[in-house]
């Protein structure tokens, strides 16, 4: 959801891409091997996915 008018939309973008970016910073806190993949739809991300691998020694 974008608010438009001075700059509302920007606003609204700018706090989506913290709270994203916050989310993938504590799946990388969580992981030692593995990816996160990121999947987008009409240029914005909607989900993300952790695929976890457990190396055994």
């Amino acid at each position: 959801m974008f608010i438009m008018g001075k700059g509302g939309a920007v606003l609204v973008a700018e706090e989506q891409y913290r709270v994203i970016m916050e989310k993938i910073k504590l799946m990388l806190d969580d992981m030692k091997f593995g990816s996160i993949t990121l999947i987008v739809q009409d240029g914005k991300v909607i989900q993300l996915e952790k695929n976890e691998k457990v190396r055994l020694k």
